[in-house]
């Protein structure tokens, strides 16, 4: 396995991240535990997880992810670094969800209970909170730095100009900056390459990308005339709908078949290409790949040592441009 630092940190995290979202409720405590065991035979330190998940879950199933996890990382927290976030809610009461001081600093309590550790390595925001001044946000990230319950800070599903204003309301004030940003990126949904990514390579910013096979479906494994196979996050009872809106269209099926052969030609699977596209852009640090099964993470582990070569790279590059969103025609 390959290490890169973590932005502009002397963190060095591990090429890929286990993402864990599928963890209690589309896979149970066993199978969530060979996933685990499976990405660290594979090399894989860094996990990440979220006080809100498992995906698709309610009020009932908030964190039972991290407990899974918690369970597991006992007796080797540190050979592991160790990611989570909040923003979701966690119970009918107003007050814990969102961005608020109480809030963060309730949810990073009850994460590091769940867990199972005094610390977490990076801490996210979920999700931007426009009913919480950022300022107030940075400044509770800040008192969870300094008391130690967190290393590093990061968020999730920013834009960039909500990052940019983050960092620049940090540094103004002197708080602890965001380390990391955590975006949606792959083939079929490229827009964050437009603004955000030359952000992030202007302020050093890590850059943790999630669906990095379109939830399942750059594996290939998913067929138009068949529609979604039982048992994915397209087919997910609560999740799925969600995940067929943002990718089960036309133009992403069609480009999913024009993508088959070039993976053919190129000898490797649709998960290996997919991912290999991912980790070749130099502002990527470290994709977050799922399982729902061990044998699942075998495709992404093979990924890190795959180059694509030139050719094969911008054939891939002009096929999915389109989902840039309005390249310049000058």
């Amino acid at each position: 396995m390959q290490y890169v630092r973590l932005g502009r940190t002397g963190l060095p995290v591990s090429r890929l991240c286990l993402g864990t979202m599928t963890f209690g409720l589309q896979c149970d405590e066993p199978s969530s535990r060979a996933i685990l065991d499976r990405a660290a035979a594979g090399g894989i330190t860094f996990l990440d997880t979220s006080d809100v998940y498992p995906i698709g879950g309610n009020l009932e199933t908030v964190g039972r992810t991290e407990e899974i996890v918690g369970r597991w990382l006992e007796g080797r927290r540190h050979d592991f670094i160790l990611a989570t976030k909040c923003f979701g809610a966690m119970s009918a009461r107003p007050w814990d969800q969102g961005l608020s001081k109480k809030h963060i600093l309730d949810a990073i309590d009850a994460s590091l209970r769940r867990l199972r550790t005094d610390y977490v390595d990076l801490y996210q925001l979920h999700h931007p909170d426009p009913s919480t001044p950022i300022d107030e946000s940075l400044r509770a990230m800040d008192d969870v730095v300094r008391a130690g319950k967190a290393r590093y800070v990061g968020c999730s599903n920013f834009f960039a100009y909500q990052v940019a204003r983050a960092v620049g309301r940090s540094e103004l004030f002197g708080l602890a900056r965001l380390d990391s940003v955590q975006p949606r990126y792959n083939l079929l949904f490229r827009q964050v390459e437009r603004e955000l990514f030359p952000l992030c390579e202007e302020e050093k910013i890590g850059v943790i990308p999630y669906n990095p096979i379109a939830g399942g479906l750059l594996s290939g494994k998913h067929r138009r005339e068949a529609g979604p196979m039982p048992g994915t996050r397209f087919s997910h009872p609560t999740a799925g709908a969600r995940y067929r809106e943002v990718y089960w269209r036309d133009q992403e099926l069609a480009t999913l078949e024009a993508l088959r052969p070039l993976a053919a030609e190129a000898g490797v699977s649709m998960v290996q290409m997919a991912v290999a596209w991912v980790l070749e852009n130099p502002v990527v640090t470290a994709p977050i790949v799922g399982a729902s099964r061990p044998e699942q993470l075998d495709d992404a582990l093979a990924a890190v040592d795959k180059r694509l070569g030139h050719d094969l790279k911008q054939r891939l590059d002009d096929l999915t441009r389109e989902y840039r969103w309005g390249d310049d025609i000058r």
